[in-house]
């Protein structure tokens, strides 16, 4: 199963993410990155000094399973949150040219994602819409 277009919309409208991921002792790190979906992949990183970031060398060691949250909050009142949880795998970081320029970037493959309230704006008493899939 893949994204739906409005998951997709989404995710092309968005600039940043939160990306976590995990030393060999088990520490979770989550950090805010910029990020790519070019409909199959994410991509994380940039610049020439990204493998030495924490989260590029967690990946490089082999701890290669991530999260990637991507949201943003529509409105206070009512309240109105929006999303998409995504696990994946990540590559060690290869060289290209994404957003923020030449560089390093981990290549994530999605693997399950939720998403909620993309379809419309529910507010009061219901319950934002949701959605889990497999990719």
């Amino acid at each position: 199963m893949s994204f739906t277009d409005a998951e997709v919309d989404y995710l092309r409208s968005q600039p940043l993410a939160r990306l976590a991921t995990h030393s060999a002792d088990g520490q979770p790190d989550v950090v805010p990155v910029a990020f790519e979906f070019d409909g199959s992949y994410f991509w994380v990183g940039g610049g020439e000094t990204f493998p030495e970031t924490r989260k590029a060398r967690n990946v490089a060691a082999g701890n290669t399973e991530v999260a990637l949250v991507v949201d943003d909050l529509v409105s206070l009142n009512p309240f109105i949150a929006r999303g998409i949880r995504i696990y994946g795998h990540a590559e060690p970081p290869i060289e290209r040219t994404g957003m923020v320029g030449p560089g390093h970037y981990l290549r994530i493959t999605p693997v399950q994602s939720w998403s909620w309230n993309l379809a419309g704006a529910p507010a009061g008493d219901e319950w934002y819409e949701n959605r889990h899939a497999w990719h």
